[in-house]
């Protein structure tokens, strides 16, 4: 029987590979979600390299009372989408990993859409 940390690489496998598919050489903005904090980066699969990071753990962030629920999600969204912006790319796809797209996952996506990202 497989665990739940079984079922989620699988389902990431799913994804990451449907992705690759159709993805034509854009970075693609993966989101990680815990219980208390969300992470999101812009990643180059041809170079292997992290373009663009943020999380509800930068400095910035401090001041949030809460860093495990929607609102938080939300600025993340936007401060990925411009610094991404800023450093020139302005078009990724959307890697969801193997969480369901509702939620705080949804929040990143929709904020990084109002700040300029098109996927």
């Amino acid at each position: 029987m497989l665990t739940s940390k079984d079922k989620l690489a699988r389902r990431s496998r799913r994804n990451r590979h449907k992705l690759a598919a159709r993805r034509n050489g854009l970075p693609r903005l993966s989101v990680f979600r815990s219980n208390n904090h969300i992470y999101a980066q812009i990643i180059d699969d041809t170079k292997r390299s992290t373009l663009v990071a943020a999380s509800t753990m930068d400095k910035s962030m401090a001041k949030a009372k809460a860093t495990g629920n929607v609102e938080a999600a939300t600025a993340v969204g936007k401060m990925i989408a411009e610094r991404a912006v800023s450093k020139g790319v302005d078009q990724v796809v959307f890697d969801r990993g193997g969480y369901l797209f509702h939620g705080r996952v949804k929040a990143v996506a929709d904020a990084a859409r109002a700040a300029g990202l098109k996927f």
